[in-house]
């Protein structure tokens, strides 16, 4: 439920807004009991009982556990399908997620600062089949949703295996840029390096997606 202030504007009313404070409540005590001990070795009552809640308040916000460490994924994909959705018209959607990784790097963002305040949390996740497993599935959801965003691009002409084929790659190419760019700051601790190892492959995996959707309407118009 939304109110207007005395602005006009519109904000979440009373008992939003305190949930929405409950949940990162919740959110900033699990995360920090990841960060320390492991995903595998917290429990959810010792994160209801660290948040001052109760253990059903845990799973109202969160239904799984999984869901508290990857708490900004429905942030991230909101913005990489509003990037595609806003780009300048008759341009590639390929091209605009090359850039938005620039513009990360370049303006970097409290909800998404890479890459030295993502080190121990990518550092966690590799250090669990859990949360491995579920980085997949959440990608694979991402690329059959981004896929089909791509779809309401293309042309009558155009074969719609073609928005899942961009889809999987410039999805893959993000991915591999990200892994690889910590592991490139594990190994010197140069978060500057890292940046530029980031975008590298982004801008290499772009070129690449591009090539493979050629002709189509996903390339843009030259």
């Amino acid at each position: 439920m939304l109110m207007r202030n005395t602005n006009n504007d519109l904000r979440p009313d009373r008992r939003t807004r305190k949930r929405m404070a409950t949940r990162q409540a919740i959110s900033d005590v699990a995360t920090r009991l990841f960060m320390e001990r492991g995903f595998d070795q917290v429990t959810i009552d010792e994160i209801a009982n660290a948040a001052d809640v109760g253990r059903m308040t845990v799973f109202n916000h969160f239904p799984r556990k999984e869901d508290m460490f990857f708490d900004r994924e429905e942030e991230a994909r909101a913005l990489a399908f509003e990037t595609v959705r806003s780009r300048t018209p008759g341009s590639s959607p390929i091209e605009a997620l090359g850039a938005l990784a620039h513009r990360m790097i370049e303006q970097p963002s409290e909800a998404f600062p890479l890459f030295e305040a993502t080190r121990v949390f990518v550092e966690t996740a590799q250090a669990s089949e859990t949360l491995k497993a579920r980085a997949r599935q959440m990608r694979d959801d991402f690329v059959k949703d981004l896929a089909l965003l791509f779809r309401q691009e293309l042309s009558d002409e155009d074969d719609e295996n073609f928005a899942f084929l961009a889809a999987g790659l410039i999805t893959s190419a993000w991915s591999t840029a990200f892994l690889r760019a910590h592991a490139e700051l594990s190994r010197t601790g140069d978060a500057q390096a890292a940046k530029s190892v980031f975008l590298s492959i982004v801008d290499r995996g772009v070129v690449g997606a591009l090539t493979a959707v050629e002709g189509t309407s996903l390339a843009g118009t030259r």
